[in-house]
């Protein structure tokens, strides 16, 4: 039986940093290498939520910065932003200028993925190597587990629903998860911006995420592309055409896994990290 230690709130916020202009939440653990890490969009989502299982290990050979992104988790939400690639984008340079930061690695998942060849495509210079998991990146028809996932609406019962269409493993899906995440994403504000950024029609959404593929096909970064075999929510044929595309990517597919990886391989997942990003 899987077994997932969640702790309370409290965990979630760490140090605050001003990123452009935004106040930001972010964990940065360890020393060495910079490695950012960049969470996915589900409702109630932080860094800490996210990473919970993969900071602690790879901070032990590597700087980890983990930020809630703007409109998630304890980050500032400035009144009036439009959500959308261009403010995440903007964040992520922001961020890394704050902490001074000239170049780093990038762990982003699904939505985080997104953003991270973005970011590459955007400012080549600044990122070393990728791990793209679960990814986003590349068009592909909206999936009735992302349509469930970005048209949350609170309550325990469809919190319960996000859960299940996140993980294959169903010891990791039960009631107190449940209410545990239903919590996080009712907090003041938490709804409001998360409800603004992906309406329908929400196959516009992963349009705005995907990157133009002649640009991918242009990206030099070594990259590992991670993907859970069951995953509702990013068909892992997201991740073949992006293996397709990266002249210098490899793929790595789990079975008996969905959408949460980095929790339902968690051990597997480190060490693939880990001896990945190696120097």
């Amino acid at each position: 039986m899987t077994t997932v230690a969640i702790r309370q709130r409290s965990d979630e916020i760490a140090r605050t940093l001003d990123a452009g202009g935004i106040v930001t939440n972010l964990h940065d653990l360890g020393s060495g290498k910079p490695v950012l890490m960049i969470h996915g969009s589900g409702p109630g989502v932080s860094a800490w939520a996210n990473w919970r299982l993969n900071m602690g290990p790879l901070s032990r050979s590597k700087r980890v910065i983990a930020p809630d992104m703007v409109g998630f988790g304890f980050t500032e939400r400035p009144a009036g932003v439009r959500y959308g690639k261009e403010l995440w984008l903007r964040h992520l340079a922001d961020l890394l200028d704050a902490l001074e930061i000239e170049q780093t690695d990038i762990v982003g998942n699904s939505f985080g993925g997104g953003l991270a060849v973005a970011f590459a495509i955007r400012h080549p210079e600044r990122v070393r190597r990728m791990v793209l998991m679960g990814s986003v990146g590349v068009s592909f028809p909206l999936t009735r587990g992302l349509d469930t996932v970005w048209g949350y609406k609170p309550s325990i019962e469809n919190m319960r629903r996000v859960l299940d269409v996140f993980a294959y493993d169903r010891n990791l899906v039960n009631d107190e998860l449940a209410e545990l995440r239903y919590k996080a994403s009712i907090q003041p504000g938490f709804q409001e911006s998360f409800g603004a950024m992906f309406p329908e029609p929400r196959q516009a959404g992963i349009d705005e995420l995907a990157s133009d593929e002649a640009e991918l096909a242009r990206l030099t970064q070594p990259t590992l592309l991670v993907h859970g075999r069951e995953d509702q929510v990013i068909p892992p044929e997201a991740s073949r055409r992006l293996f397709e595309l990266l002249p210098n990517a490899e793929l790595h597919m789990f079975g008996k896994c969905g959408h949460w990886t980095q929790i339902e391989h968690a051990a597997r997942f480190n060490m693939l990290l880990a001896d990945f990003l190696k120097d």
